[in-house]
């Protein structure tokens, strides 16, 4: 009545856990063309990966986000003048850095020469709108790296 515990015998203890069931999954093709794979194209590394409906789902968010942005002529920010000039120029580099994060359709969209029209009233939402598609394609990049590397099932 004392508080006593009562003595713990071997079959009441866990198992210990090997380090395959903590690891996530097993290792998948080249972590490298994984990562290149999902950078180029929103989805494509987990494709490569055999994660077909991930990988659809994916590239079906990233390009909605980026049709959304490009059709509220949101900003698409580009690499413009000197970072070190100032603080803005040099938030304006990091900004572009982050927007390269969304691959092909980024390129495509610097080479159709796409801008953005600051006034128009989707103007802010639209920017808002690519810079997210960059930040979740960066995001599903290391998603891929982590799931061809056996980290993530």
């Amino acid at each position: 009545m004392g508080g006593e515990q009562p003595e713990e015998t071997a079959a009441s203890l866990p198992a210990e856990v090997s380090e395959e069931e903590t690891a996530g999954g097993e290792p998948r093709g080249k972590p490298w063309l994984a990562a290149l794979l999902a950078w180029l194209l929103p989805g494509a590394g987990h494709v490569y990966l055999g994660r077909w409906l991930r990988g659809a789902v994916f590239c079906a968010l990233v390009l909605s986000l980026v049709f959304a942005g490009a059709s509220l002529d949101g900003r698409l920010w580009r690499p413009e003048g000197n970072p070190l000039a100032s603080g803005s120029a040099a938030l304006a580099a990091l900004l572009s850095l982050l927007s390269a994060g969304l691959g092909s359709p980024y390129l495509a969209l610097l080479a159709s020469g796409y801008r953005g029209q600051v006034a128009s009233f989707g103007y802010e939402y639209g920017t808002a709108f690519l810079l997210t598609a960059a930040l979740m394609n960066l995001l599903l990049v290391f998603d891929a790296l982590d799931v061809s590397r056996g980290r993530k099932p």
